[in-house]
């Protein structure tokens, strides 16, 4: 059969452990985004399960049901039958950025959580444009970046923000998150079938809701489930459908000034952060074209936007994973399918109280292993040292994201307490704060860097470290916010590094035709005149 005429299968066997992989992974992230909507902005369920919830499916089943043609295209074109489907869904980082650093902020300066909720919208209409404007340049990019750069800048989010918290959920509450970590263990890293094929997914989610209900009955209340609050859940049921919010996303310019300064940085990131992630495909075996991913995800954002929705979408990490279970085309739209269900009929506040979000973790945790060691695993061995100092810079951010929350928990900041003062108790926090600003940028430049010196590459490693000078120059990288001459001291450190870089070029380049004799050096010579 050509590739022409072959009809690639829109579900096979392994969609069901994919989906319910990548459908629960989906559905932590609505659960946690909905309680930050909920108990951190204060927002009425009205506004949440009324008009925002509902955008957010919307996004998502458009976002996954494109992916999933995407990924059949492919099948048909290339003929075969194991292409898998880009996961995307709403960025992680930024749901926690959007909340803390835009809404919050503005919430607490207005008293208005409508007037957040509109700043947040602001936020991603701007974040929308330059992720279609950055699609078109993002192929050029991936050309000229070592993969250890890539895949060592995506690693650093997964060890970090992606396994760390979930990792230490599970902990946190052993009795379910160590079970259900073993049940996704075994099967996904171990080849484990359970009873008829049930996905393992699945039987994490009832092995963990059973012990969570169960242990009311001792007076235990592992995850923390009540009747009450599942009494309660039953009054947010009903149709709620996505309704334009034009007019609330033009509001929230008011605020422009401060949402700049993060929406310019963080539209970066996530153009970085896709071409990341469309490589580590391309690593498990499926080529998508990065311009067509990352423009749809500013389309299908910018649609989310004018619905109501104040999260941006993303290519996920994770294709390697759902791939390595079976996962092909048809579990991307059948997630979609999901959320349109579990976002428009009001069924997510019901799911928020009865099944106890740690034992649906173990799965995060289990796709930050696994992009974790994809750097290491699809990657020349000598490039271990780069892929390492790729993952320094969101070590760093994630260290001080730790601090940050830390101390505005006692009612005060970095700033108050003095640097200094931090600094003499084992504190470097003004080294991470320079270290992880613009982290997923500055983990590809300092990993190419290191990439090209391991290759004596010299000039090339050269040209990144000029990269890293102009983009610490405008804050992009290693500052605290956008602008002109941030971070100086950072950029003239790029700037002494690539001119060195450069000197040894010219210097190594000079000894190898040394070496080589005049002779070799008179054939280079003519060669080049012809």
């Amino acid at each position: 059969m050509t590739a022409i005429s072959y009809k690639p299968k829109i579900w096979v066997a392994g969609d069901w452990n994919a989906f319910f992989g990548f459908g629960t992974n989906i559905l932590v992230n609505l659960l946690v985004l909905t309680g930050l909507l909920r108990f951190v902005l204060k927002m009425p369920d009205q506004l949440v399960f009324g008009r925002i919830l509902p955008a957010t499916g919307l996004m998502l089943c458009l976002s996954t049901g494109y992916y999933a043609w995407l990924a059949y295209r492919l099948a048909k074109h290339t003929g075969r039958s194991d292409v898998c489907a880009l996961p995307s869904g709403f960025s992680v980082p930024h749901m926690f950025v959007v909340v803390f650093v835009v809404m919050l902020p503005i919430l607490i300066d207005s008293g208005n959580p409508i007037t957040a909720w509109e700043a947040g919208l602001t936020w991603v209409f701007i974040q929308s444009f330059v992720l279609m404007a950055g699609g078109f340049i993002a192929p050029w990019i991936r050309r000229i970046t070592p993969r250890a750069a890539l895949l060592g800048a995506l690693a650093g989010v997964s060890i970090t923000f992606i396994s760390i918290r979930p990792a230490a959920q599970v902990f946190s509450t052993p009795i379910i998150g160590m079970i259900c970590f073993g049940v996704i263990m075994v099967s996904w890293f171990g080849g484990v079938r359970y009873l008829r094929g049930i996905p393992a997914g699945l039987v994490a989610l009832v092995v963990g809701s059973v012990i969570a209900w169960g242990s009311n009955a001792f007076g235990l209340n592992y995850g923390g489930m009540t009747l009450a609050s599942l009494q309660a859940s039953f009054s947010n049921f009903g149709v709620s459908l996505p309704m334009p919010a034009i007019d609330h996303v033009f509001n929230g310019f008011h605020y422009l000034p401060v949402i700049l300064v993060t929406a310019i940085p963080f539209s970066i990131y996530d153009l970085v952060e896709a071409m990341d992630n469309v490589e580590s495909a391309s690593a498990a075996g499926d080529e998508f074209p990065t311009t067509r991913v990352l423009t749809a995800d500013g389309v299908v954002s910018l649609i989310g936007c004018v619905m109501g929705n104040p999260f941006i979408n993303a290519v996920y990490i994770g294709h390697p994973g759902w791939k390595s279970m079976g996962g092909r085309i048809g579990y991307s739209a059948a997630t979609g399918v999901m959320v349109i269900l579990l976002s428009w009929l009001g069924i997510l506040s019901v799911m928020m109280a009865l099944i106890p979000v740690v034992a649906l973790l173990p799965i995060l945790l289990y796709i930050g292993m696994l992009i974790g060691s994809q750097a290491f695993q699809e990657t020349p061995h000598r490039h271990a040292p780069a892929i390492v100092l790729a993952l320094m810079p969101q070590i760093a951010e994630w260290g001080k994201t730790q601090i940050d929350n830390a101390l505005g928990a006692a009612g005060t900041t970095a700033a108050k307490v003095g640097l200094d003062s931090l600094g003499q108790h084992g504190v470097l926090y003004h080294g991470l704060e320079v270290l992880g600003g613009g982290a997923t940028l500055a983990g590809m430049v300092l990993g190419a860097i290191a990439v090209f010196v391991i290759e004596k590459q010299f000039l090339r490693a050269a040209a990144f470290a000029l990269v890293g000078a102009g983009l610490t120059f405008f804050g992009l990288i290693h500052g605290e916010s956008v602008g002109i001459g941030e971070s100086p001291a950072v950029a003239s450190s790029y700037l002494l590094l690539s001119a060195f870089l450069l000197g040894i070029s010219r210097f190594t380049q000079t000894v190898t035709e040394a070496a080589a004799g005049p002779g070799a050096i008179a054939d280079a010579i003519a060669s080049k005149a012809k």
